[in-house]
């Protein structure tokens, strides 16, 4: 019978306001739209979701266990404009059930681009946990998961333990993804794969009524979950967006209900299940064997490559023209500009420029605040226009 690795993304950017060719204003993040958007979704998602955490955690002794990564994007504003989510996630953190990854703290694409910013954001992020749960991170995750064997090596060097990522298809084959692995040459280092098809049960399909197994009811997924067993591992990944619960299946869908039983269901299934988090997961299981991942994977759509984010050439020009403004905007040393541009570095920028399936009103389009990706990249570079003025002042 499997342990389940429960794992949720925390992610909020800062949304960028309308911003002309003939703006002159320093000021380009959109107060009004971040602040309605944190202070909805903490209140639909956010807040009663760890409270029920906390519930299950308290009502199964420990034996329900869970980990979160919380961008830096999502940390500011819950602190700006939420600040009893920032408390909510300090009483899960108290009670030892609740484990915080690592990430870069603007939940960017740096890795691809620079890997100073990478380190500098990911330690940025690594600081912030420390400070706000108190502890520091063994495992780590890129933005949407992006990963490679170069960044299982470099943040082996920064002295993670882990990474996790996507079970995709072109890199398993024949394998599952309900095991430990290890990358090429390095052999104390483990990657954890997300079981796709049962996360995207819950994060998608859930309220689907055309699904054929809907309704989804937490008895029926843990019947699922048993069904993996020694043959195919040990291991049942779980990896998925936390605003699954009450903004993206809303809660009279029974989402809620079904987080409320899903662990009693599990647990009661076997004696042997239980619930792990990653730290956990990769203390207690060996490595089935190696996993060699040359080029980046990443768990967005069914591609699971970059394509959602330099898949055409506004969102290669955008990520290369922010990019080349690195050097000699640290050089100027002018933290306000610094901070600027980091948030501008947030990979939901670039997805926003994504014309894949825009036209079939897909989730790019859905996750959107603009009317075509044409407009997002305009919007952008006339902000990072404004970036350059200011460098050169």
């Amino acid at each position: 019978m499997p342990s389940v690795c429960l794992y949720f993304q925390v992610h909020q950017p800062f949304r960028l306001r309308r911003y002309s060719v003939f703006d002159t204003d320093r000021h380009y993040f959109d107060d009004h739209k971040n602040a309605e958007i944190a202070r909805k979704v903490a209140g639909k998602c956010y807040l009663p979701a760890n409270n029920l955490m906390l519930e299950l955690i308290r009502g199964h002794e420990g034996r329900f266990r869970v980990a979160f990564s919380v961008t830096g994007c999502a940390i500011e504003q819950f602190q700006q404009y939420s600040p009893e989510v920032i408390d909510s996630f300090r009483a899960l953190a108290e009670t030892k059930c609740v484990e915080f990854l690592d990430e870069t703290f603007h939940h960017s694409l740096s890795f691809l681009y620079s890997r100073e910013e990478f380190r500098a954001q990911v330690e940025l992020h690594r600081a912030r946990v420390k400070e706000l749960f108190g502890q520091e991170p063994r495992v780590f995750r890129n933005t949407e998961l992006i990963y490679n064997n170069d960044l299982a090596q470099f943040v082996a060097h920064m002295g993670y333990d882990a990474v996790i990522t996507e079970g995709a298809d072109q890199v398993l084959g024949f394998r599952s993804p309900n095991c430990v692995y290890r990358p090429p040459h390095l052999p104390k280092m483990r990657v954890l794969l997300k079981n796709y098809r049962l996360s995207d049960d819950i994060a998608y399909r859930f309220s689907n009524r055309g699904w054929e197994q809907w309704p989804l009811t937490a008895e029926k997924f843990a019947r699922w979950v048993n069904q993996i067993n020694a043959a195919n591992g040990d291991l049942c990944n779980l990896f998925f967006d936390y605003e699954t619960f009450g903004e993206h299946q809303w809660v009279d869908t029974g989402i809620f209900d079904f987080l409320k039983h899903l662990p009693a269901e599990i647990l009661k299934s076997s004696k042997e299940n239980r619930f792990v988090t990653p730290s956990q997961a990769i203390d207690e299981f060996k490595p089935a064997g190696e996993i060699d991942i040359p080029h980046a994977i990443s768990w967005a759509d069914t591609e699971r490559d970059l394509s959602a984010w330099l898949g055409n050439a506004m969102q290669s020009n955008a990520l290369h023209e922010l990019y080349k403004l690195e050097t000699p905007l640290k050089q100027k040393a002018d933290p306000q500009l610094l901070s600027d541009w980091r948030r501008m570095t947030t990979s939901d920028h670039f997805y926003y420029m994504s014309t894949k399936y825009w036209a079939d009103g897909d989730v790019h389009k859905y996750f959107s605040p603009y009317e075509s990706p044409y407009d997002s990249y305009i919007n952008f570079m006339n902000v990072l226009d404004n970036i350059q003025t200011r460098l050169r002042e």
